[in-house]
């Protein structure tokens, strides 16, 4: 298993950037594909952004293409999510996850940090 912290959520006014971290210990973070969740208040919890094992394949949900980049440093053990024209309706707890594989199917994810809180106000 392998523990993940996120970091960098805050309030922010729309039309704002964020970039969160989420930093990895334990088993070698290189060994694990990485992706980026968020739920919102009274909604279900939706994979927003995932990245493969080495960086160079990417996947993003329908509402941050364009606006959110996942990125990772390998050699940190960090997965960022740089957030750019935030809009309120990204207002969320972000959650970063670790799969064994690249995937976007939620329930491989086998290891969540505790979140990071992300208020974009109008």
């Amino acid at each position: 298993q392998v523990q993940l912290v996120e970091s960098g959520g805050r309030l922010v006014q729309a039309g704002g950037s964020l970039r969160l971290s989420c930093a990895a210990s334990g088993r070698t973070f290189s060994g694990y594909a990485m992706g980026w969740f968020r739920r919102a208040p009274g909604k279900e919890r939706e994979l927003v952004a995932a990245v493969s094992r080495s960086g160079n394949i990417s996947y993003y949900a329908d509402s941050v293409k364009g606006r959110f980049t996942i990125s990772r440093d390998n050699a940190k053990n960090t997965v960022y999510l740089q957030m750019n024209s935030l809009k309120p309706e990204d207002t969320a707890v972000y959650y970063c996850a670790a799969a064994n594989r690249y995937t976007t199917i939620t329930p491989e994810y086998h290891s969540w940090g505790q979140g990071t809180q992300v208020t974009v106000s109008s």
